[in-house]
């Protein structure tokens, strides 16, 4: 029996990777930790296998210590950071601080048990920067050129698990993950924020309305959450230690776009109206990955279309 430990395990992409091992029957025992209590019922998976929590933070080295020498895990799903580009601008030394030092408290954590154990350090596609629509998709070998500074953060934890695998021989596996979104994300997020917006006019009665936004001529890569933990699975059990994989949807589309398909889903019409305290110091203009590499290593590829992710968070909106 496999033993999971996941960082960050209040957040909404833990709560889909229980989905995932729950829908897969994984003989396994997970612990989660995090700062703040869940908001899930545990209960629910506990007829397939053991979940607990403990509520730690990993600035706490010793005592999340503690906690994986007690645990012994096979795998750590490191989950756990400040997400947001727009806080990191707002709190750039506590984004910086806070997402390096906790990767490395996980990594020392690990390295001190005397057992084999592979990381998924989490990192984002907003470690490649600003790069031209002709170089277009992103690919694992292009440069990296951060932009703010939660991308700087994850550029560094990277290249510390690059360290960790070259100089201590840890089993560390990497990701550059793109958008995800799905059911149960925090309004803090672009979608789920644009989405309660207009389910708000659409629930008032009224046929039409307008919503503040930040700069929608920015076009991203948007992945189902349910894609990505299917392959943080995979990942887990067979990616290389030391490689870098895109999770990515591979497809581009504006967020002026974005908002004209909820707006569509919900049968009404909206208006994006630029505020400019929502538009960032700088920002990445276009960002579309390619996913070929962990096509080829562990064979994933996305499958749930963005209108099929945008129908399901309205159904299960809390």
């Amino acid at each position: 029996m496999k033993k999971y430990l996941i960082t960050g395990f209040s957040g909404f992409v833990a709560r889909h990777f229980l989905d995932h091992l729950y829908d897969k029957k994984e003989d396994c025992e997970v612990l989660g930790v995090d700062v703040n209590p869940p908001r899930l019922d545990m209960s629910r998976y506990t007829d397939r296998f053991g979940v607990d929590f403990k509520q730690v933070n990993l600035l706490q080295k010793d005592e999340f210590a503690d906690i994986v020498r007690e645990f012994q895990p096979d795998f750590v799903l490191h989950l756990a950071a400040f997400s947001s580009v727009s806080y990191s601008w707002q709190h750039p030394t506590e984004c910086v601080l806070n997402n390096t030092n906790i990767f490395l408290n996980v990594a020392e954590a690990v390295r001190a048990m005397d057992k084999p154990c592979r990381i998924l350090s989490v990192g984002s596609s907003e470690e490649y920067g600003n790069v031209d629509k002709s170089q277009m998709p992103l690919r694992e070998d292009m440069p990296l050129k951060p932009v703010s500074p939660y991308a700087a953060a994850r550029v560094s934890q990277e290249l510390l698990s690059k360290v960790y695998v070259d100089g201590f021989g840890m089993d560390i596996v990497l990701t550059r993950s793109f958008n995800h979104f799905g059911p149960y994300q925090d309004d803090r997020f672009v979608i789920p924020s644009f989405l309660k917006r207009i389910m708000a006019i659409a629930d008032s009665g009224k046929s039409e309305g307008v919503i503040e936004t930040g700069d929608t001529t920015i076009i991203r890569d948007f992945v189902d959450v349910r894609d990505v933990v299917r392959a943080y699975y995979l990942l887990l059990r067979e990616g290389e230690p030391g490689e870098v994989y895109n999770v990515c949807g591979g497809k581009g589309i504006a967020l002026s776009d974005l908002i004209t398909e909820m707006a569509d889903i919900l049968g009404v019409t909206v208006e994006g109206r630029v505020n400019p305290d929502f538009v960032r110091p700088d920002d990445n203009r276009v960002v579309i990955g390619s996913y070929d590499k962990i096509y080829n290593h562990v064979g994933w590829s996305p499958e749930i279309s963005l209108r099929q992710t945008i129908s399901d968070m309205i159904a299960t909106k809390e």
